[in-house]
């Protein structure tokens, strides 16, 4: 007679999802969640979440809470100062929980290991996750990572494939809440954007990962001039000033009739992934927007660094042209490029072009 799977309904009440990464990586997790929801329809499911992927909560309905952490492990700064006692709230906090259960999420060059470890101290029965080092019994379910390349929603869904959480389905998938989609239309309406627009997201998590600010601006600009649409610029508070300088150059550039505005930091994520989804295009780095309008089936231009392979984080459900120049350093993952971005090397004309080419085109009369 066979085991219960890991996952059990009959055992699994209260179930932890851990997943410590930026906000991107959060939307990446979602066929995960859904599967995970279809296999314990009943449970209570938390999720543990870095404050910025905390952010993206309102849009997984199949999350009952969401709680977060700056976890020691997941600090790539080396910014948090030495607090034993942190640690320890933490393994409290997963203790009042009474999990029955713990699914560790991490993207192929993280470690589940730690998470493992306070939730073991945290008397959680079952703790799962991809592994292919030793650790003796900190994971109770190590499940073997799929290989190298595996895109990063595909390896979230082996994880609890093997849990007995078979994926419903592979696509990205968010639901925007009806006031999220009401504040990105009073935000737009603000800014004097009454019509069909393009967004333009200059940011990304890394320098390395960022075209060239002045390069995005002519982007703006030509998108305004040859497209016919809106362009709005968006970001993050700490990529306001980016943005607005960006939104200036290109307003200039383009002429004093055209709208291009930015309105980086003044949208909650609701907001952002609402504003996403009613544009034409969208033009992104490797970001949290890229992933948005994958999740969002919107027409995209990925401005790809070579940090990454692009079989682990390319969009694969919305319309792509993904731009970047093959470099024998890639992929690199570093977070500051020594060599002047040559895999980002791409004149804005060139953008403008792969976003046109992605723009409905007339019907004959």
């Amino acid at each position: 007679m066979s085991s219960p799977a890991a996952l059990d309904p009959a055992r699994v009440r209260r179930l932890l999802v851990v997943r410590l990464d930026n906000l991107g990586d959060l939307v990446l997790l979602t066929p995960a969640l859904r599967a995970l929801r279809a296999a314990l329809p009943a449970a209570h499911v938390t999720l543990l979440a870095s404050p910025g992927g905390a952010l993206l909560g309102p849009l997984l309905p199949w999350v009952d809470e969401v709680r977060t952490v700056r976890a020691l492990w997941q600090d790539a700064s080396g910014g948090l100062p030495f607090d034993p006692a942190r640690e320890r709230a933490l393994v409290d906090e997963l203790a009042a929980g009474a999990y029955d259960a713990a699914v560790i999420s991490t993207s192929f060059s993280q470690s589940p290991h730690p998470a493992a470890y306070a939730c073991y101290l945290a008397g959680i029965p079952v703790r799962a996750g991809l592994a292919a080092d030793f650790a003796g019994g900190v994971l109770s379910h190590a499940v073997p990572p799929p290989r190298d390349g595996t895109h990063q929603a595909e390896r979230a869904l082996a994880l609890v494939a093997a849990l007995g959480a078979p994926a419903a389905g592979t696509a990205l998938e968010l639901r925007i809440p009806a006031e999220s989609r009401v504040g990105a239309v009073a935000a737009l309406g603000r800014a004097g954007v009454s019509g069909r627009y393009a967004v333009v997201a200059p940011g990304a998590s890394c320098p390395s990962r960022r075209y060239e600010a002045e390069r995005f601006a002519a982007v703006t600009a030509g998108l305004s001039r040859t497209a016919g649409l809106d362009v709005v610029v968006v970001g993050s508070e700490g990529e306001r000033p980016l943005a607005e300088q960006m939104a200036f150059d290109g307003r200039r550039a383009a002429g004093p009739r055209a709208t291009v505005v930015s309105l980086a930091g003044a949208t909650g994520v609701g907001e952002l992934a609402a504003v996403i989804d009613g544009a034409e295009l969208v033009v992104t780095n490797n970001s949290a927007p890229l992933h948005l309008a994958d999740a969002l089936r919107r027409p995209t231009v990925a401005l790809f660094a070579g940090t990454e392979r692009e079989s682990e984080y390319a969009p694969r459900d919305a319309p792509l042209r993904l731009l970047r120049r093959a470099t024998a350093c890639a992929p690199c993952r570093t977070l500051r490029c020594p060599y002047a971005q040559e895999c980002l090397d791409i004149p804005a004309d060139e953008v403008v072009a792969a976003a046109r080419s992605l723009q409905p085109q007339p019907v004959a009369g």
